[in-house]
């Protein structure tokens, strides 16, 4: 059952990185690993802003869980992977398709922009398109 914010034990499971009781709720059918809180914060946001890569790891192995869902103020995983910094799970939801870099929240900024105004340089190169080279080019 959800708390007063909406908020259900597997989200403060994801937001504490505990991974073996993330681990057990996710085996029980009727928990929804993609339910948002009342403010459309999902387990996996909470993850990801706490920096848990273990626990980001785990739900983004399932099919079932969109990293591209947005937070009240239209903030997805990556938005607040690269504020913060986390190189490892920027690398992590980049991996995963359908992770947009450009997606604009309610602001009018991107994943990139936020990587930009924090200074975080690795992480601003993650987030660099980069050309596929074919054989032969030049």
């Amino acid at each position: 059952m959800p708390d007063s914010h909406g908020r259900t034990p597997l989200s403060h499971a994801a937001s504490n990185g505990h991974e073996e009781v993330l681990e057990v709720l996710l085996r029980c059918e009727e928990v929804n690993p993609d339910r948002p809180d009342d403010y459309a914060r999902t387990p996996l946001l909470y993850a990801v802003f706490q920096g848990h890569e273990g626990v980001v790891k785990t739900l983004l192995e399932r099919e079932d869980v969109n990293p591209e869902k947005q937070n009240h103020r239209g903030q997805t995983p990556l938005s607040c992977a690269v504020q913060h910094g986390h190189e490892g799970i920027v690398k992590m939801l980049l991996r995963r398709e359908g992770v947009n870099p450009d997606r604009l929240d309610k602001c009018g900024r991107t994943p990139r922009i936020y990587a930009a105004r924090g200074g975080h340089k690795k992480v601003i190169a993650l987030l660099q398109p980069h050309e596929e080279l074919t054989p032969g080019a030049t």
